[in-house]
C-alpha cells in the first residue's frame, strides 16, 4: 500500500530554516505531481508548493522566495527548504502526491508540525 512518511518538523526561532522531507513508498512516483500543502489552526489547507514530474513548480505568492521544493526520483523524496520561518508559518505541513495521469490516485502523508516561535 502507499505511504507517505514527512519528517524535518520542530521547533525554530524566527528567522531560522528548516528541511522537510517526505518518503513515499508502495509506488514508484516518478510521473506523479508532489506537492507541499500547510494548515494552521483555525484555517483552510492550503498549497505551499508543488513540483510536476516535469520539474515544473509552483508556490503560493506569499511564500515565493523563501521556500523551496525539490524532488530525488530515484529516492521517491520530495523536499522542502523553508527559509526566513515566520510565526505565521506555523502549521502542520502535509505532503502529497497525485497521478499525472488518474487523479484518484492521490495520497496524503500524516504531517509534520512547524513551530516558528521565539
Amino acid at each position: 500500500q502507499v505511504q507517505l512518511v514527512e519528517s524535518g518538523g520542530g521547533l525554530v526561532q524566527p528567522g531560522g530554516s528548516l528541511r522537510l522531507s517526505c518518503v513515499a513508498s508502495g509506488s514508484i512516483f516518478r510521473f506523479y505531481r508532489m506537492g507541499w500543502y500547510r494548515q494552521a489552526p483555525g484555517k483552510q489547507r492550503e498549497l505551499v508548493a508543488s513540483i510536476t514530474s516535469s520539474d515544473s513548480t509552483n508556490y503560493a505568492d506569499s511564500l515565493k522566495g523563501r521556500f523551496t521544493i525539490s524532488r530525488d526520483n530515484a529516492r521517491n523524496t520530495v523536499y522542502l527548504q523553508m527559509n526566513s520561518l515566520e510565526p505565521e508559518d506555523t502549521a502542520v505541513y502535509y505532503c502529497n502526491v497525485r497521478s499525472d495521469y488518474e487523479q484518484s490516485l492521490s495520497y496524503w502523508g500524516q504531517g509534520t508540525r512547524v513551530t516558528v516561535s521565539s
